[in-house]
């Protein structure tokens, strides 16, 4: 089984924005480094992933294809991105009562008709909106600092800020995490996903350098 841990998810003022990090780990081995656990599903929705690689990979094959459906239609309709996390917790609640889920916890947002929208669902098909989302490690050590200093009037770079730290915070902690992270918002402008980048960090904190205090 192939893992990816943290995905951390906000709104601000002109949108939605998700991160999470490249890295696919085999049980404590870093085996890739390069996963790309953000995909844009159509240009309104992004969806973001926690948990095994493999199952995520077989929820955003099934999206494809409900594109290509869209596509065929051929009368502009598109699934919005509130419908597809409708769509998502169905498809995660059928599987989990036939006692085979998807080990996934997943981040769904988009902007569609100037509206901001996130939601969040896991291996149980529980799912819910929020301004804030967190999956993995993130949930316990992430999501606390987004509520400390979350605005609904924060700028882009204030977004951007808020959300590098957090995140910062659970790559010290979390043995599971890679620094190296994708970018992804939606807007009016539509969704992009960066190419992956580095965060600075700092490790001659005393706690880093002695541990238990000798």
């Amino acid at each position: 089984m192939i893992t990816g841990a943290t995905v951390l998810a906000l709104k601000y003022k002109d949108g939605v924005m998700m991160f999470a990090d490249t890295l696919g780990s085999y049980g404590s081995m870093a085996r890739f480094t390069d996963l790309q656990r953000i995909k844009k599903v159509n240009e309104t929705t992004a969806v973001g992933a926690s948990g095994e690689w493999s199952d995520f990979e077989y929820i955003t094959k099934m999206m494809e294809e409900i594109n290509i459906m869209d596509f065929e239609e051929s009368d502009g309709r598109t699934m919005t991105p509130k419908e597809y996390h409708c769509w998502l917790s169905r498809v995660l609640y059928n599987r989990r009562t036939k006692v085979n889920p998807l080990w996934n916890q997943c981040v769904t947002m988009g902007y569609e008709d100037g509206k901001s929208f996130l939601g969040y669902t896991d291996l149980y098909g529980s799912a819910f909106e929020d301004d804030l989302v967190a999956t993995g490690f993130g949930a316990h050590l992430g999501l606390p600092l987004l509520r400390k200093q979350w605005r609904a009037d924060m700028s882009y770079q204030q977004a951007k800020d808020l959300i590098e730290s957090a995140m910062t915070v659970c790559f010290y902690r979390d043995c599971r995490a890679i620094n190296k992270y994708r970018l992804s918002t939606a807007t009016k402008e539509g969704v992009t996903v960066s190419e992956p980048y580095t965060l600075k960090t700092f490790w001659e904190f005393k706690l880093f350098k002695d541990p238990y205090g000798q």
